[in-house]
């Protein structure tokens, strides 16, 4: 059984972990998650490490939501950079799901696109855990989390 873990934070205002939730139980079974919720972005890398560490997850998803502000972006990078630090202590991987407020148009535009994203992050998780194939086949596709894909620079 593989252990996933999903932070999130109560900064976001959109609940991403229960679209990760629903899209991780729709895509197969073998797994438990298990969540944990912080009050900003800057508290995901060691809410990720602590659920390496205690609960012994084999992956953690990371959601937040960043907000429109110059300091917001600051925040999201060095939230970013502790993840890549945390994912490397532990060897294991964490898949960063950030969506900026000014991503979108207005607020319902952020939820759809906050939801999506939430989702598709999941899946990607799921795959690494599962499916690593399906990974490699996609390589070089221009997948988008969110918004429609880009597509190949150069069709196969």
């Amino acid at each position: 059984m593989k252990r996933i873990g999903i932070v999130d934070t109560t900064f976001a205002r959109v609940d991403m972990a229960r679209a990760a939730t629903r899209a991780l139980e729709g895509a197969g079974r073998g797994f438990r998650i298990h969540r944990r919720t912080v009050p900003g972005i800057k508290d995901l890398p060691v809410a990720c490490r602590q659920l390496f560490v205690h609960e012994k997850v084999d992956l953690c998803l990371a959601l937040g939501m960043p907000g429109k502000a110059e300091y917001d972006k600051t925040c999201a990078h060095e939230a970013s950079l502790g993840l890549l630090f945390a994912g490397v202590m532990e060897a294991k991987p964490i898949v960063e799901c950030f969506v900026f407020e000014g991503e979108a148009r207005d607020a319902k535009e952020l939820e759809a696109l906050a939801r999506r994203r939430a989702e598709e992050h999941a899946l990607n998780a799921y795959h690494l855990l599962f499916r690593p194939r399906a990974l490699e086949r996609s390589a070089g596709t221009g997948l988008r989390q969110g918004f429609d894909d880009a597509g190949p620079a150069r069709p196969r």
